[in-house]
């Protein structure tokens, strides 16, 4: 290949690539301002006024519009169909999360509310935790939250779906098990403060804004690289191969 062929094609070669992975990096950043945007918009309807049972959507799409959402809710816990879901940690310790559906006053559904965390027995897993009195009400309760999704899915270390400890929830089915119409979406319980309450130390939603930044520089110092690259091999290394060595002059 004649050596102009050959520079004119490492040259388009050297502009596809560094295009290509600057706008990867420009991409990620574009992802990640909708993630703050996303973010933004999460920390505004926090400070909404909260939803009340008659304002919670019925079917799925009115729910997704609501997600975020601040509620004060009023009904009855159905505590025989408590689930404890294992292997959640809060605050370093493994434990469960405690899911209970709310019957909601003046509507013939419930809602699933994700109610707290509990420590898990080392010595006996099948062990079910004690809830605190305080939360063992059998008359109307009031809970405070926010509307969120069905609890996060965890690796399942068995195939069992029933019982009062479990690895998942899933809504749907839960529904069919227990013969109970469920809304759509769950309360993360944040209130109101009782004298012995469970932890409910939740974690704010990861929208993974630090996985785009960190893509982006990827991205960028990969761009650079092969301008570097490219810059060394066809300008600076042939520049100074040409120079005159010192024995030579």
């Amino acid at each position: 290949m004649k050596p102009g062929l050959r520079r004119l094609l490492l040259g388009l070669l050297a502009v596809a690539g560094i295009g290509l992975t600057a706008s990867l990096g420009f991409w990620q950043l574009d992802r990640a301002a909708q993630k703050l945007a996303l973010q933004q918009s999460i920390n505004s309807r926090a400070l909404q006024a909260p939803l009340s049972a008659q304002g919670l959507g019925r079917n799925p799409e009115d729910a997704a519009g609501q997600l975020h959402l601040p509620v004060l809710l009023r009904g009855h816990w159905l505590h025989a169909q408590t689930v404890f879901l294992d292997n959640r940690p809060m605050a370093g310790r493994v434990g469960f999360f405690i899911v209970t559906p709310l019957r909601l006053q003046g509507r013939s559904e419930a809602i699933l509310v994700q109610r707290g965390w509990l420590p898990r027995n080392a010595l006996e897993r099948s062990q079910l935790p004690q809830l605190p009195a305080a939360e063992l009400s059998e008359g109307e309760v009031e809970v405070q939250g926010r509307l969120a999704l069905a609890p996060s899915r965890v690796y399942e270390f068995s195939a069992a779906h029933s019982g009062a400890i479990r690895q998942n929830l899933d809504a749907a089915a839960y529904a069919q098990e227990t013969k109970q119409e469920l809304l759509p979406l769950t309360v993360l319980q944040t209130g109101p403060k009782l004298a012995d309450e469970m932890p409910r130390d939740w974690a704010a939603p990861d929208l993974g804004l630090q996985k785009h930044y960190g893509y982006a520089f990827q991205w960028f110092a990969l761009s650079a690289l092969l301008l570097g690259l490219y810059v060394w091999f066809q300008f600076i290394r042939p520049a100074r191969a040409q120079r005159p060595s010192s024995h030579e002059q």
